[in-house]
């Protein structure tokens, strides 16, 4: 007896449903972008707000996380521009409270690395992000960016041997990690 095999069509994944599929590593990328946790939960959700009210303007098809990413990214820089000033928290209060994951093995630990990546420009932050813990190609992360894929490889690299030296790290030495993220936010090579 011979069964026939039923055809089945291509299912799209309705746009609005993708979003929430998006939605730790936009936390992860305001986390870096704000460095305050309700902020950056607050910039989440105003993403996922203008997503979905928008959604009608994206392209099936195209790259979702991409589009979440350039409008976190634009939402952020516009509250900025809006904001007067920015407060800025030198005794450490706010990062104290944030959430701390276990150490790394090796001489480097997670809490010397992020404040090492909190005292680079948000520019810079925001390339390691992108090409490193994101894993966004040069090119996509320049079109988030609106600037030129050389400012994006110049910005990266200026943050990374920024970080290696607030870490006293030498270019000859290993590093003993096991987060991913860091380890790529490190690394010169994008997309680890």
């Amino acid at each position: 007896m011979t069964t026939k095999k039923s055809a089945v069509p291509d299912v799209q994944v309705n746009p609005r449903d993708e979003i929430v599929m998006h939605l730790k590593p936009m936390r992860a990328f305001a986390l870096s972008l704000t460095r305050d946790m309700a902020r950056a939960d607050d910039l989440v959700q105003d993403t996922v707000v203008k997503a979905w009210t928008n959604i009608d303007k994206f392209t099936v098809g195209t790259n979702m996380r991409a589009w979440l990413f350039t409008i976190l990214r634009n939402t952020f820089y516009s509250e900025r521009r809006k904001a007067k000033r920015e407060v800025a928290d030198v005794d450490g209060a706010m990062t104290e409270r944030m959430a701390e994951k276990p150490a790394h093995d090796g001489r480097l630990a997670l809490t010397d690395f992020r404040r090492a990546f909190e005292k680079l420009p948000a520019e810079q932050r925001e390339a390691l992000i992108l090409v490193g813990a994101q894993g966004f190609a040069y090119e996509e992360a320049a079109r988030m960016c609106n600037c030129a894929v050389g400012t994006v490889k110049s910005r990266a690299n200026r943050g990374r041997k920024k970080l290696a030296e607030m870490l006293h790290m030498h270019e000859d030495e290993a590093m003993e990690l096991t987060d991913q993220a860091t380890i790529a936010v490190i690394s010169r090579n994008p997309g680890m």
